[in-house]
């Protein structure tokens, strides 16, 4: 049974027992270290059993299916199974931070959601979720005994297991998972994630799998089922962005909605990097745009090149995405 008022979860007899086999020898994603994430010696990602969410907002992202005028529910967890070097969330992504002061309880984390979602909010996004998906298990579970039904979406950076995508097959409504890389070296260098092309490409075949190229909207153009792929182009790295479309074309389907990415912007932890400190080109992201046409993917999203002044989130603030 779920102990609603847990803060600390210094036991497993606080969780529900598949939660608490899962996090006693952590397979949550890739990395498989099989940490006890009730110890004081986490695994790689540094992450305890807690529920550690960094912010719970309304946001009016990317996507306009998923966030309608009225935003989306989006829960940040904190730290990630990835550490990449240009990541616009490193406030709370770093897995060097503490970040046990984000620790919420079940009833917390519930009543926030319900606030957004009674303000019209219709989905619930769950951001980072690979390394916390028992926590999001319940979660879920939690809004459901409350009466509470939204669309759920699981917006991860990729690197998940085929297997555990599998397992989400009856719970999740919408896969939102970016694709990365399909070249290894720059994974590995990047986002310490040198096989990444082999993670994403099975875990993104696993969510097609499941739901198919084809998206459904409710009466108000809300998505209430389906499948995106994100692709953030980075700057000097055109050749990568048209293996990843080309990747998604040939061995998945050109019919997937894609959203094609021009927001990357320099953090100041890449300032003063030799390719990533600076913004795309109009012509790198041009290019991409026009292997994206000659693929023949139809469906999905394009940014204006202006879009990197607009997604930059301070989680110093209570809402992340105010300007």
């Amino acid at each position: 049974m779920i102990n609603q008022n847990t803060r600390n979860t210094d036991s497993p007899d606080d969780l529900p027992v598949w939660a608490a086999e899962t996090l006693g020898n952590c397979h949550c994603c890739p990395r498989d270290c099989k940490a006890d994430r009730f110890s004081h010696q986490p695994g790689w990602c540094r992450a305890g059993a807690d529920f550690w969410v960094s912010s719970i907002c309304a946001h009016h992202g990317e996507e306009p299916v998923l966030s309608g005028p009225r935003g989306m529910c989006n829960i940040f967890f904190s730290h990630c199974n990835m550490q990449c070097i240009f990541c616009q969330n490193y406030q709370i992504s770093d897995n060097r931070l503490d970040a046990t002061a984000d620790s919420m309880t079940l009833d917390e984390i519930a009543g926030q959601i319900q606030r957004i979602l009674d303000l019209g909010a219709k989905g619930v996004g769950f951001v980072s979720p690979s390394h916390f998906v028992p926590q999001m298990r319940m979660i879920m579970h939690t809004l459901h005994r409350r009466g509470l039904h939204p669309t759920y979406v699981y917006n991860t950076n990729g690197y998940d297991t085929t297997d555990m995508i599998a397992s989400l097959s009856e719970e999740i409504d919408v896969y939102l998972p970016d694709f990365k890389y399909m070249d290894g070296r720059i994974a590995g260098e990047y986002s310490a994630t040198p096989d990444y092309p082999e993670i994403a490409s099975g875990s993104v075949r696993e969510m097609f799998r499941q739901k198919g190229a084809d998206i459904t909207l409710d009466d108000e153009g809300y998505i209430t089922s389906g499948l995106i792929i994100r692709h953030l182009v980075l700057p000097g790295h055109v050749d990568n962005s048209k293996r990843v479309l080309r990747y998604i074309a040939e061995k998945l389907s050109p019919d997937i909605y894609i959203s094609l990415m021009s927001q990357y912007y320099p953090t100041v932890r890449v300032a003063g990097h030799p390719r990533l400190g600076r913004t795309l080109y109009p012509e790198e992201y041009h290019e991409v745009l026009d292997e994206f046409t000659a693929l023949g993917f139809h469906r999905g999203f394009v940014q204006e090149l202006s879009s990197p002044h607009h997604y930059k989130p301070d989680f110093m603030k209570e809402h992340p995405f105010e300007d």
